[in-house]
């Protein structure tokens, strides 16, 4: 069944329903039906909506965490995606009906992982040229969360100068913001790594220095004497007695994980500022600067298409499905994969 595009500027009909494939509750990433296929229902396009047909998905630590957190029934899971224009809102001026886009959804619509997906116009942004969909889709809700950590939290500029710490510097977050950081900053970059694979990876994002984050106060200490102005986490738990050492008097730290409990009451003595980040907020409240998310991505592919930033995908599942999906969220699951891994058509 098919109803009149909202669009003035498109004689397509739109789609009311979709092929979505669902994770279920109760399930491994090792059973078979960790995730199934079903035919779903779509929502009519709002003023502001787009309908995009998803080429490529990315999954995140926040999409095996809602796959974990289900205690029932399915959930249509997704964040990240790349695609194309099917039908547009009659609100919408940015985008026409074919028009590559990408973006990183919402928390209080149906996630990306259906061939259509709706999303709000306001938070996506063109796709660089110079990236496929699969290479795409790795960027938006990295790409974001690092933005705002840089350019809003910590308001950073061309002119700024410093050292920022990068805590997690292998995975999907720090792997961009560790290249925004020298694309857009004056910083001097110190990221944390582990295993020699990932400190090669975060040496080949850019970052000035890699430091193993056991003893990290050492180990900072090491190739920073004098300390750090910022720092970026995304492994707050046990570190914030490190940071306080670590960080100036009036430095910042942005973290975008959630510990219970967290007492940040050593930061005090040098009035550290704490910073939250998640990207979801400006979609989840409606706010006024919701547009902002789109244009930081339209900013952030023009970086790319001029090789200042590249994509972080590491691992490419071919085969946007249920299997397909199971094993990205295999590979995420374990916690040790470096970049992004991507599921595409």
């Amino acid at each position: 069944m098919t109803v009149t595009d909202p669009s003035n500027r498109s004689h397509r009909t739109a789609p009311t329903t979709t092929r979505a494939f669902l994770a279920q509750a109760g399930r491994s990433v090792r059973d078979d039906d960790a995730f199934v296929t079903r035919e779903v229902p779509l929502a009519p396009l709002r003023p502001h909506d787009l309908l995009v047909r998803v080429e490529a998905v990315s999954v995140n630590p926040v999409d095996t965490k809602s796959r974990h957190g289900l205690r029932s029934g399915t959930k249509q899971l997704g964040w990240d995606a790349s695609g194309v224009v099917e039908a547009v809102g009659p609100a919408v001026t940015r985008f026409a009906v074919g028009d590559a886009v990408w973006y990183a959804g919402a928390l209080d619509r149906p996630g990306t992982n259906a061939e259509l997906h709706v999303v709000d116009a306001r938070i996506v942004g063109r796709r660089p040229t110079s990236l496929d969909h699969a290479e795409a889709a790795a960027l938006p809700l990295t790409g974001i969360t690092a933005w705002e950590t840089l350019f809003e939290r910590f308001r950073l500029t061309e002119h700024s100068t410093g050292t920022l710490l990068v805590v997690g510097a292998p995975g999907g977050v720090g792997s961009v913001l560790v290249q925004l950081a020298k694309a857009r900053t004056g910083l001097t970059v110190v990221g944390t790594a582990g295993r020699p694979e990932s400190r090669e990876w975060v040496t080949a994002m850019g970052a000035d220095h890699v430091v193993d984050h056991r003893d990290l106060v050492r180990n900072v200490r090491a190739v920073a004497p004098e300390g750090v102005q910022y720092v970026f986490t995304a492994h707050s738990a046990g570190n914030v007695q490190a940071f306080a050492d670590l960080v100036q008097p009036f430095g910042e730290i942005t973290a975008i994980d959630d510990p219970r409990g967290l007492d940040l009451y050593p930061l005090k003595r040098k009035s550290i500022a704490w910073h939250w980040e998640l990207m979801f907020t400006r979609s989840s409240f409606s706010t006024p600067d919701m547009a902002e998310q789109g244009r930081l991505l339209d900013a952030l592919a023009d970086l790319v298409d001029a090789g200042r930033v590249r994509s972080t995908v590491t691992s490419l599942v071919q085969g946007f499905d249920a299997a397909g999906l199971r094993e990205a969220h295999r590979q995420v699951a374990d916690g040790t994969a470096i970049g992004k891994v991507v599921v595409a058509r």
